[in-house]
């Protein structure tokens, strides 16, 4: 599978990921004798005097997140010097895509229950949520490990590095990815048609997120917390120990191998921006799943998220963009070539 076949690829089967998940709801409602058509959402605060504060706060955010992978995307695109693997796994159908997805699944929901006097989201539209939420978040993980052995291979074999990473490999890495995250999900979809919630319908929570699901439900969610728990915790172990073990052999190599100062500086500054956002990540990820849902603190846990929903795919573009020789050299260019347009027309005017 080359870069160009997964750039047709990927689309449709998000399409179909999205027509796919509009029907699991319906096969849901079907399946179990849920009384439940509707979930209130408790939000990120229910203090009146916080919500256009916050209204504000998470517009801009959701902006500079669009603008930031969006610009990411275009800049890597229009400059040749930066379409390597590297990059590649940054733009297209990649980390920015996915940060663009990710804060698409959640954002939006959360603006407009901020300016909502009751916030109520359908039983359809929560299910849907929780599905492609999943599905983007894992998927995110697994490319982030990706991303950790495209810097292993660049640094301890930059020789072999174009044909150890070749366009067939990055388009598999990716397409494996997609797969783990999609697999994922449909796992807890899959049990989570037994559920049936007749009871309270109130979350504690700005968005719908699987434990809390489980716990409205008047159904035994023994199977589902465990498989929560499981699946969650082999992403991160799986995940995690391949980020360890790439940047293990990475900082053997800076130490041993590469002798000089400017050497190590460089092969330094080429990893810090993947471990930032790894580090963001995994970090605030790992707060809110590693313990079973009965032992989370359900107001830490709105903070944890903001941070892995809301900030981390706004943070990426700025982390990747403004550690970066090569981005900030491109986004110079852009702004010459930008000023003299400006310039000529303004002449032209005059």
């Amino acid at each position: 599978m080359n870069i160009t076949t997964l750039q047709v690829v990927l689309p449709l089967y998000c399409v179909f990921l999205f027509v796919f998940s509009l029907q699991i709801p319906k096969t849901m409602t079907q399946g179990n004798c849920s009384s439940v058509t509707e979930f209130i959402l408790l939000g990120f605060s229910d203090h009146p005097k916080l919500q256009i504060p916050l209204f504000v706060l998470f517009l801009l955010i959701y902006l500079i997140t669009l603008v930031g992978n969006l610009g990411m995307i275009l800049l890597i695109w229009v400059d040749s010097r930066l379409q390597t693997p590297m990059y590649f796994f940054l733009s297209n159908l990649n980390l920015s895509f996915l940060d663009i997805c990710y804060s698409l699944s959640i954002v939006p929901r959360l603006l407009s229950d901020l300016l909502a006097e009751r916030k109520v989201i359908s039983y359809a539209a929560c299910l849907t949520q929780f599905y492609f939420y999943s599905v983007f978040a894992t998927t995110e993980c697994y490319l982030l490990a990706v991303m950790a052995y495209d810097r292993y291979v660049a640094i301890c074999n930059p020789l072999f590095y174009t044909v150890v990473m070749s366009p067939r490999v990055c388009g598999l890495l990716v397409a494996g990815s997609y797969m783990a995250g999609s697999l994922n999900s449909l796992v807890h979809m899959s049990i989570a048609f037994q559920l049936a919630f007749c009871g309270p319908n109130v979350i504690n929570h700005f968005y719908c997120d699987g434990p809390l699901l489980y716990a409205l439900s008047c159904s035994d969610t023994h199977v589902n917390d465990m498989v929560m728990f499981v699946l969650v915790g082999f992403n991160m172990i799986m995940t995690n120990l391949a980020i360890l073990i790439s940047y293990a052999y990475i900082l053997d190599t800076i130490l041993r191998r590469i002798q000089s100062a400017e050497g190590r500086r460089k092969a330094l500054s080429t990893c810090a921006s993947h471990l930032m956002a790894v580090t963001i990540f995994y970090g605030s990820a790992a707060s809110m799943y590693s313990r079973p849902s009965s032992r989370h603190s359900q107001n830490l846990d709105k903070v944890a998220s903001v941070f892995y929903t809301v900030v981390t795919p706004m943070l990426n573009p700025l982390i990747y963009s403004l550690r970066n020789k090569e981005v900030k050299d491109t986004l110079r260019k852009i702004r010459i070539a930008l000023s003299g347009i400006v310039l000529q027309n303004l002449s032209g005017v005059l």
